[in-house]
């Protein structure tokens, strides 16, 4: 190494080289962790950093990293560390709450909640409603059910559009707009 620090000498138990090896060729694993492991195989192999960034094409200090977390972690070490940032404010149940009103009940004197409405009634920003609903897949706009209309003079207001079309009258021209 050409900063002439010491570096950390990997040796693996069988177990640990085991699960490497695994987590280096799996389908299924990421490939931050496939690197990782194959970061750490090729140092318990003997390999220089300098060396094992060559061979994985990946920055020194890359290497580094992992070799120094792996040497005092073990394999605990190769998985992410926790972000930096606020921690989680909504937990799962206000989640689980605003999902269930989402898609159980409707407002007062509403067809549908939206994000101020179920802001409003749940206590959270419309913010947090909007990731909600995004991480869920829900459009409380876009039902995919008929709704019928509250109106009272509904009756009346079908029977006079739908009058047009099925006898349009022949004197004035009639223009019906819905919307």
């Amino acid at each position: 190494m050409s900063s002439g620090r010491p570096v950390a000498t990997i040796e693996l138990t069988h177990e640990e080289r085991t699960k490497l090896e695994e987590l280096a060729r799996r389908l299924k694993t990421s490939q931050a962790m496939a690197l990782r492991s194959r970061i750490i195989l090729d140092c318990a192999g003997g390999l220089t950093n300098t060396q094992v960034a060559a061979k994985l094409s990946v920055a020194m200090p890359t290497v580094g990293k992992w070799r120094a977390r792996f040497a005092k972690e073990r394999l605990h070490g190769l998985s992410d560390a926790p972000r930096p940032g606020q921690p989680r404010k909504i937990t799962d149940t206000k989640v689980e709450e605003v999902v269930t009103r989402t898609l159980e009940s409707t407002p007062a004197n509403a067809t549908h909640w939206s994000t101020r409405s179920m802001a409003k009634a749940s206590g959270l920003t419309q913010n947090a409603i909007l990731r909600i609903w995004k991480a869920f897949g829900l459009k409380p706009h876009l039902q995919d059910t008929f709704k019928l209309s509250t109106d009272p003079f509904f009756v009346e207001k079908v029977r006079d559009v739908v009058g047009l079309y099925v006898n349009p009258p022949e004197q004035t021209r009639a223009l019906v707009l819905c919307g």
